[in-house]
């Protein structure tokens, strides 16, 4: 962690930067209407930030309002800025950074779950490997043939990606991912 010492003598504080990349998500409630998610994402692009997940979808049918789920990784003034810019929106109702919401509450994470379309081909001794491991990890066979099967796997971003990197020796074919959904601890709504 650097500190920056502005000019003294000054009226203003030391302030501390950090140049550590955290991850957070970001919960954005927008008007369901046609071009948000492009502003929402131009803003994005058009700063060189990342997005590692996004989801979307119309959560108030009567109101109209969809809500955005970003997932992104940045240093916390860089975090910051997103947030503040993305307030800024003309269509954005609320953002609210569910990773420091989970923090206040002093939890480690927000609730988030991913859910992903595991294809895997196989037969013989690979084909029962898997079927068991699917099994450890609570996937659920939902469709399945003499050559192949199709699981679905439900779970934090890390269960996921650990079960896909375990079906690669056992004939992975093709993987579908839905990107993280995520809600905060506690009664109260966003």
């Amino acid at each position: 962690m650097n500190t920056q010492n502005l000019s003294a003598p000054s009226a203003y504080f030391l302030a501390e930067v950090s140049n550590d990349q955290e991850t957070h998500t970001l919960s954005i409630v927008v008007d369901n209407e046609p071009g948000v998610l492009a502003r929402v994402i131009g803003l994005f692009s058009g700063r060189g930030y990342n997005i590692d997940s996004l989801t979307v979808s119309e959560t108030e049918h009567e109101k109209h309002l969809s809500r955005i789920t970003i997932v992104t990784t940045g240093t916390p003034m860089i975090i910051e800025q997103i947030r503040h810019q993305l307030d800024r929106l003309v269509p954005v109702h609320k953002v609210t950074d569910l990773t420091v919401q989970a923090k206040i509450s002093s939890q480690d994470k927000p609730l988030e779950r991913e859910l992903a379309l595991v294809k895997v081909a196989g037969t013989g001794e690979k084909r029962l490997e898997a079927l068991r491991l699917g099994e450890a990890f609570r996937a659920t066979v939902i469709d399945a043939t003499t050559e192949h099967f199709v699981f679905e796997i439900t779970g934090r971003t890390n269960k996921v990606e650990q079960f896909i990197s375990i079906m690669k020796p056992l004939g992975l074919i093709e993987v579908s991912r839905t990107g993280v959904a995520a809600v905060q601890r506690g009664p109260e709504g966003i």
